[in-house]
């Protein structure tokens, strides 16, 4: 495998890490504070398909 695969593999892994992240915030809400918390899940959701999207796509781009 090249140097270049296989920094492009890493930065996969750091895009698809910020989605898996912003996931388990959505998690940690629903099984935790959902009373409380409630009201940051449509922000963090847009934030999630986002972060999704772009690792999709970057992955797209570089044919991984």
């Amino acid at each position: 495998m090249s140097e270049e695969t296989k920094d492009l593999k890493k930065e996969l892994a750091k895009l698809k890490r910020l989605a898996t992240e912003i996931a388990g915030e959505i998690h940690d809400i629903v099984e935790d504070t959902v009373w409380t918390d409630s009201y940051r899940l449509p922000e963090l959701g847009q934030q999630l398909a986002e972060a999704v999207e772009k690792a999709n796509a970057f992955k797209k781009e570089h044919d991984l």
